[in-house]
C-alpha cells in the first residue's frame, strides 16, 4: 500500500510540475495594475480560455499531492 501511494505521489508531482510550465506567463506585472485592463473578448472568455483550465486543474492536482503527503505521513 505505502509503494502504490508512493508511486501516486511521484506521479502527481510530476503532473503538477508539467501542468505549471505549460502555464503563460502573467507579465502585466505593475503597468497592469496601474493601467487597468481594457475589456476584450479574451477578457469576457477568460473561463473557457487554456490557461483558466490549466490553474483549474493545477489546483486540483495540488490538493491531491497534499491530501497523498498526508496519507504518506500517516502510512
Amino acid at each position: 500500500m505505502y509503494t502504490f501511494v508512493m508511486i501516486l505521489q511521484v506521479l502527481c508531482g510530476l503532473f503538477v510540475i508539467a501542468i505549471v510550465l505549460f502555464q503563460s506567463g502573467k507579465s502585466a506585472g505593475l503597468s497592469g495594475a496601474i493601467g487597468g485592463m481594457a475589456d476584450s473578448f479574451l477578457t469576457k472568455n477568460k473561463a473557457k480560455s487554456m490557461d483558466a483550465k490549466l490553474a483549474r486543474a493545477t489546483k486540483w492536482v495540488g490538493a491531491a499531492f497534499i491530501v497523498l503527503t498526508l496519507a504518506l505521513n500517516m502510512l
